[in-house]
């Protein structure tokens, strides 16, 4: 049985054009989690500034966790809105309405005059975020080429130190060059509007998902974006219809088992109740590991260790965010080798460890002004991120995305930003608080829930590496589902070996047909390359099969797969400039096919 190993390209993607392509573009949208991590650093760096406290009168408690927590007000206003503009418009249009709306809202916080301006500014721009990160990683997952899918979608979330970094080191460049101008922290907010605009842009210009396409009935689209940008514009490629076919499969298995889809559809089937108690999960362990005590409070946690001067604070602020980037990205790259679950359940264990001797280390500098004490608290910093960006940085977005089937991945994906988004307001309401009242003492809290984290991850966490997106998604529906899917992706390709030999055969010797030059030839594909057009001589049609599962009930209504001859000729409605479907209320499914009655 042919599997996504037999059908995929694997020399070296750079010698692909279609992966040339189609990465450049996936890189600008990784963007999009560098505006949310510039913006989510950037009131930690305006903290620093005196500027920032002159004109805002030195905010502190409940008014810098307003401060603080407006940015996601404006994203749980936006939150359950934001899947239907993804489902509904499309993932680009999603992604390019958020950031626009981030300019809008960026502008108003850099002329904020009062601390309610500043907060109405940045709700408008938590908006935008919500809208973008809702759209940018589903675009991701559902149009990286397969083999590099769990790398990129965990590259995605590495992409919020980047911006982190940029906002940490801008904020350090003003306080040493702006001192005593009110432009000190205005820079600052102003630079976000950049990245925003560019990634607004460029993604109007890119491929739209093909997921979302056959989804919408626009098969003849998605052919041609797979064949494009996956097989190097060869539109009979086995991986093309591998993929056509899993897709098609999936979204008929979904629509077998939700007739119709919304928010309550994440808990009606015993699969989605498996796949959301992760999601959940994750969501909030990624804000209540520990994390947020520093990302969002470095400035009174380091005042309790004893680092008084600013300028020590900030440059301890970019210290550890290149640090981190370092660390996420590096995992990143290894979760198709490593997998999921070890780098989870490594993770959690190295924060109960350190969290075990931060919690002694800051109890000694507190109660007994030890010194070495404090200077271990602050090395101990770097290492708490090795394990908290293990997993929770590259891996809290690439894995929900994943483990959610097409129909409910936008509305399950709010879920994570919804679960995130209340871990986040809470943890800037009560961190302070918390820290005021119990000082060291709130760590020990802390490690008790660090120690329930672990012991979660490894009792829930289900192991996906290796999967295409339909066969991760089909994990949680039992055996039968993730069988019927993989035998399509299976007859799909080799019905498509098929027809490449079958043509071959009638083009005279190998050596006449065979493309030396032809980059996208590597190792472990068929190296059978031919430049005349197949479709001369009379052949069957082979179309992209269903399982027996979906072949027992009617396709009534529902556009069926293509065959080769239909997208081959124009004439019979499917050719490349056609964007149309072929529907026929009549058709049936056989056993193999779909076929023409």
């Amino acid at each position: 049985m042919e599997t996504i190993a037999d059908v995929i390209y694997t020399g070296p993607w750079w010698r692909n054009k279609g992966l040339r392509t189609l990465n450049l573009f996936i890189i600008f949208v990784e963007l999009a989690s560098a505006i949310n991590g510039y913006d989510s650093s950037v009131l930690n760096g305006l903290q620093i500034l005196p500027e920032f406290k002159k004109h805002f009168n030195s905010p502190d408690g409940s008014t810098l966790g307003f401060m603080s927590a407006s940015q996601n007000f404006g994203g749980l206003v936006m939150l359950p809105i934001a899947p239907y503009i993804s489902d509904g418009f499309g993932r680009n249009r999603a992604l390019t309405l958020g950031c626009f709306t981030i300019i809008g809202g960026v502008i108003l916080q850099a002329l904020a005059t009062t601390v309610g301006h500043f907060i109405a500014s940045r709700c408008i721009v938590g908006v935008g975020i919500c809208l973008i990160q809702n759209a940018a990683p589903v675009l991701i997952a559902e149009l990286a080429y397969p083999t590099q899918r769990g790398t990129l979608t965990a590259l995605y979330n590495t992409m919020w130190y980047f911006g982190s970094i940029i906002s940490a080191w801008v904020c350090y460049a003003t306080l040493r060059t702006l001192p005593g101008s009110i432009w000190e922290w205005r820079i600052p907010c102003l630079l976000q509007a950049a990245p925003a605009l560019l990634v607004g842009i460029i993604v109007l210009f890119m491929p739209n998902s093909p997921r979302w396409l056959v989804a919408k009935g626009r098969d003849a689209e998605a052919i041609a974006i797979l064949s494009k940008y996956h097989a190097n514009g060869r539109e009979r490629d086995p991986l093309v219809y591998f993929t056509y076919g899993q897709i098609r499969e999936a979204l008929a298995i979904e629509r077998e088992i939700n007739q119709t889809t919304s928010y309550l559809t994440l808990f009606k089937t015993p699969g989605n109740l498996r796949r959301m108690r992760i999601v959940f999960a994750l969501g909030f362990f990624s804000q209540w590991s520990g994390n947020g005590l520093i990302s969002f409070y470095l400035d009174p946690v380091l005042e309790n260790v004893g680092v008084t001067v600013p300028s020590t604070r900030a440059l301890i602020n970019g210290g550890i965010q290149i640090w981190c980037l370092f660390v996420a990205v590096t995992a990143a790259l290894l979760v198709e080798r490593i997998g999921r679950r070890p780098l989870f359940l490594m993770s959690n264990a190295g924060m109960v460890v350190v969290f075990v001797f931060w919690t002694l280390t800051t109890a000694l500098w507190t109660t007994k002004q030890n010194q070495p004490a404090a200077n271990a608290s602050i090395a101990l910093m770097p290492i708490y991120f090795l394990a908290y960006s293990i997993a929770y940085t590259p891996m809290l977005i690439s894995y929900t995305v994943e483990i959610l089937p097409y129909n409910i991945r936008a509305r399950g994906f709010s879920m994570v930003h919804l679960t995130i988004g209340i871990g986040i307001t809470t943890n800037q309401f009560v961190n302070p608080i918390a820290l005021k009242a119990l000082e060291w003492k709130l760590y020990i809290v802390y490690c008790c829930w660090l120690v329930f984290e672990l012991v979660y991850i490894f009792l829930y966490l289900v192991e996906t590496k290796g999967k295409t997106l339909e066969e991760t998604a089909a994990l949680f529906d039992g055996k039968e589902v993730l069988q019927n899917i993989e035998n399509v992706g299976n007859e799909a390709a080799h019905q498509t070996r098929r027809r490449y030999r079958a043509s071959l055969s009638n083009l005279g010797p190998v050596g006449d047909d065979y493309d030396e030059d032809d980059e996208s030839c590597g190792d472990g594909r068929s190296r059978i390359r031919r430049r005349a057009v197949v479709g001369e001589e009379e052949e069957e049609d082979i179309d992209v099969p269903l399982s027996r599962r979906t072949s027992s009930r009617s396709m009534s209504g529902m556009a069926r797969p293509l065959s080769f001859s239909e997208y081959d000729d124009p004439e019979k409605g499917l050719g490349r400039k056609h964007d149309g479907l072929v529907t026929d209320s009549k058709e049936s499914v056989d056993d193999k096919s779909i076929t023409k009655q």
